[in-house]
């Protein structure tokens, strides 16, 4: 079963110092029909404009993975974490029993591009965490790399829950393959580009619910980018 999500489909709130796109009902966003799939619970597309962001603001019980698409964010947490997220890294905070955390665009001039991802975790009360590591482009091109996992594998950032998250960038004209499990669900997001997948076409924002099935064939129109989450059933 292939189900599409379109771009324009998702909630989309303009408040000037922030451009979200919400694939699952968030904040002021609420649709009955897309409150999440199996444990994902939450793919934000955000724009964040120079030298704002989010304020110091609490969390708790969720895995929260940030992706950098362009631009820099400037974190910092209850946790004493401080860093720099740039394009390439990958950050997971667990908040656990509960963590406070400010995001801010330390430009002047340049817009921040992420993905916030939420997740939620295989059990309540976890020890708050963090993590943050870069992977090359270079180790994602015309293949899938893995990002994050439960155990860590393959150098990933550590999920406390039983998935696999995977980024891709192909180039125009590449195709590329994927085993799935037809007993667990997968849900791909196309961060840029043209994609046909198992021939349906795709497009950046647009995004697919996949149940029951064995593989996936990706054809890349254009250059284009997308992430693959191996989820439980």
């Amino acid at each position: 079963m292939f189900a599409i999500r379109k771009s324009e489909d998702r909630g989309h709130f303009n408040h000037g110092w922030l451009d979200s796109y919400h694939s699952f009902s968030f904040a002021d966003y609420y649709d009955p029909q897309h409150m999440g799939f199996s444990v994902l619970r939450v793919i934000n597309e955000d724009r964040v404009a120079p030298g704002t962001g989010f304020g110091t603001h609490p969390h708790r019980d969720m895995e929260i993975v940030t992706i950098i698409l362009s631009g820099e964010l400037q974190h910092k947490d209850s946790m004493g974490n401080g860093s720099v997220i740039r394009p390439g890294d990958v950050q997971r905070m667990t908040a656990g029993r509960g963590v406070t955390h400010s995001e801010i665009n330390p430009s002047s001039t340049n817009p921040v591009h992420l993905l916030q991802i939420w997740l939620l975790p295989e059990q309540r009360g976890l020890e708050p965490g963090y993590e943050q590591k870069s992977f090359s482009e270079q180790n994602y091109l015309n293949q899938f790399l893995l990002l994050a996992s439960r155990h860590g594998e393959e150098g990933s950032v550590i999920i406390h829950q039983d998935i696999k998250l995977f980024r891709s960038k192909l180039s125009a004209g590449s195709k590329l393959h994927h085993e799935l499990n037809p007993a667990r669900k997968a849900y791909l997001h196309v961060i840029d580009g043209h994609l046909d997948i198992n021939n349906h076409p795709l497009q950046s924002g647009d995004a697919m619910k996949v149940e029951g099935e064995n593989q996936l064939i990706l054809q890349a129109k254009t250059d284009s980018q997308c992430i693959l989450f191996d989820l439980p059933h």
